[in-house]
């Protein structure tokens, strides 16, 4: 039944794009149940694998014959574990609430049926990515869902801003993706096979060398869909699509294909220790780059979009820490699922009820209005900050404590760095939950129509409650007994102890205080004081270039576009001035060549003869000085 999983949906996108307009009434309808079979299977296919010892746990559905080069032979396979199992789960449960959300979102949008033809794709695709036995099949997801993305960040491609947005997010990720085609070429090259068996079973013969470009190659491909230094730039523009495609980005799919990349990857990784080292620094960096962003955001999707950047940033730090942090690594990922689908369905709520409005200084006292709103995204909230008991004070804590028992110098500057973001994540989402919901009513402005917000239909309430539920309590379930780390180390490895430098308990204490500085900070600036409706012109130098993304797009430009433009103007210019004139170069050589033979050839037989005993006397002279030499 493993072939049901990314069947379903791709059936649902097939019928509904080759269907037509057709299917514009029903086709919304259809999406969203096929979406919701495929989580029905995966849950059936979860409750089994529960039920078998841990040795037979792994379930391979054998295809067929799907490339044949030589001696080179891919087979079209899927694979179930323990690993893949959790992305299984959370990608079609979570997807089919933001599915049905969107049927209420989505209403009065004339092409809504396609919008849900491309949701269905993008399962479609990451189901394939996450359930392929072997890194081709792994690719063919890979690029499945870089298509999908492309499709519904610009699905108002009428809007030049979703357009620019949509090929941005395309061309960052082709970067990323020339990493991945060349690891396949050295893994085929070293192993033979690009195989999961071979390349793992190999791996240890293999040269350090060899599998330290390997692992950076698969990281430069996990940094570009994860959204991760150097190659983060899209993620924030990619908010120009439609809301639930936020979400389904974020929380679901695209973002965290990167961590189950080197996660997947892991005995790879785990005898590459540069590369480790190099997936530490880029978690490390990212988690304070998008926490620094998420500041100074006044759109609250682009600010929810740094959130994701930075949670992404604690996973990919924790996958960097080895069999110590895979475990902590996953359990962040599927909270962070459940918790910010909450909060970016949260966003479209207001967004639905202001009239589409995204500036949060245009918003304000909404709690009263808007309660379900409210209560839900409270909740993703205050599970995203890591206050106790709900989901993310379990598994950030983790992923922080397992930083600290990294050992050396390393362990402490983690530590450090981790704690830092968990204060600015405090500090950025309470300045959101002010902003958005609390103070005055800010919507009432003189010469302009005021919306008259309202609450959500039913249709977007209860994804965003059942979401909630998963914001409280989906932490403690995979972190308390260490159950998910058990689970998982038939795939990653058992981890070995390692004592930290300090007790848990103070590691919580310090991690806590933290967050409630940063709460409290944002609470004193944006609730105690008034919040103006235009934000100030004068700002301090780190508010301006977080502003402008810490200037990622004045980096890319830089660096590669300028480069790449300059380059292309020199061939240009060689092409006119140089290529394009070469015809007519040779055209006027032959035709000078043929004035002088004209001039050389002018009848006289006396002309002739002197050219003879000239040409004789030259030769005779040539043959002399070549003898007496």
């Amino acid at each position: 039944m493993l072939w049901w999983l990314p069947g379903l949906p791709a059936l649902g996108a097939l019928l509904l794009l080759v269907g037509g307009r057709r299917t514009d009434r029903w086709g919304h309808l259809l999406a969203t149940a096929l979406a919701g079979a495929s989580a029905v299977v995966a849950i059936v296919a979860a409750v089994a694998m529960i039920g078998r010892d841990t040795a037979d746990r792994t379930v391979l559905a054998h295809g067929w014959r799907w490339i044949t080069a030589g001696d080179f032979h891919v087979e079209a396979g899927l694979r179930l574990d323990q690993l893949s199992v959790c992305f299984v789960l959370l990608i079609t449960v979570v997807g089919t609430l933001i599915h049905l959300y969107s049927i209420g979102y989505m209403a009065a949008d004339p092409d809504r049926r396609r919008f849900f033809a491309y949701l269905n794709l993008f399962l479609a695709a990451m189901l394939v990515l996450v359930l392929a036995d072997g890194y081709l099949g792994i690719y063919l997801g890979w690029e499945g869902v870089g298509l999908a993305s492309y499709l519904l960040i610009g699905f108002w491609q009428h809007k030049p801003s979703a357009a620019t947005a949509a090929k941005k997010a395309f061309i960052i990720n082709r970067v990323g993706d020339v990493g991945f085609v060349i690891a396949l070429m050295v893994m085929f090259a070293t192993f033979g096979s690009v195989g999961f068996g071979p390349v793992f079973d190999g791996a240890a013969a293999a040269g350090e060398g060899t599998l330290n470009a390997i692992c950076l190659l698969l990281l430069l491909a996990a940094c570009a869909k994860s959204a991760q230094v150097p190659l983060q730039a899209w993620l924030l523009d990619a908010m120009e699509g439609p809301t639930p495609v936020s979400a389904l980005i974020h929380a679901a799919t695209m973002v965290t294909a990167g961590v189950y990349l080197i996660t997947r990857s892991a005995p790879l990784y785990d005898l590459a220790p540069g590369a480790q080292t190099a997936v530490i620094v880029v978690g490390a960096v990212t988690l304070l780059f998008g926490a620094v962003i998420g500041c100074a955001k006044d759109d609250i999707k682009k600010a929810l979009a740094a959130s994701t950047m930075s949670q992404i940033g604690y996973m990919v730090l924790a996958a960097g820490l080895g069999p110590a942090g895979y475990a902590f690594a996953i359990a962040h990922l599927i909270a962070h699922g459940f918790f910010k689908a909450g909060l970016f369905l949260g966003a479209g709520s207001v967004m639905h009820a202001m009239d589409d409005e995204t500036d949060m200084r245009r918003y304000g006292g909404l709690a009263r209005v808007m309660p379900i709103t409210f209560v839900t995204f409270g909740l993703g909230y205050l599970a995203l900050i890591g206050i106790p008991p709900l989901s993310g004070f379990f598994t950030k804590d983790s992923i922080i404590e397992a930083a600290l028992a990294a050992g050396g110098v390393r362990g402490p500057l983690l530590f450090v760095v981790a704690v830092t973001g968990a204060g600015l994540t405090a500090f950025y989402m309470t300045r959101v939950m002010v902003m958005t919901f609390f103070g005055q009513r800010r919507w009432e402005v003189p010469g302009r129509p005021a919306p008259q917000p309202r609450e959500a239909p039913p249709t977007m309430t209860w994804p965003m409650i059942v979401l909630a539920v998963g914001s409280v309590g989906a932490g403690g379930a995979l972190i308390i007994g260490g159950g998910l780390q058990h689970w998982l180390a038939p795939v990653v490895g058992q981890a070995e102890h390692r004592q930290a430098p300090l007790p848990a308990a103070a590691v919580t204490v310090l991690v806590l205080v933290s967050v409630l500085i940063g709460a409290g900070l944002a609470w004193r600036r944006y609730q105690l004081t008034p919040v103006a409706p235009e934000a100030p012109a004068q700002v301090s130098a780190l508010t301006r270039a977080a502003r402008r993304d810490l200037y990622g797009d004045a980096v890319n430009e830089g660096l590669f576009a300028a480069p790449g433009q300059l380059l292309t103007r020199a061939l240009v210019t060689v092409e006119d001035d140089g290529m394009a004139r070469i015809p007519a170069e040779v055209g006027a050589g032959v035709d000078r060549i043929s004035r002088l033979s004209r001039g050389l050839q002018n009848g006289f037989v006396r002309s002739y003869a002197a050219s003879i005993l000239v040409g004789t006397l030259a030769i005779g002279v040539i043959v002399w000085v070549v003898s007496a030499l």
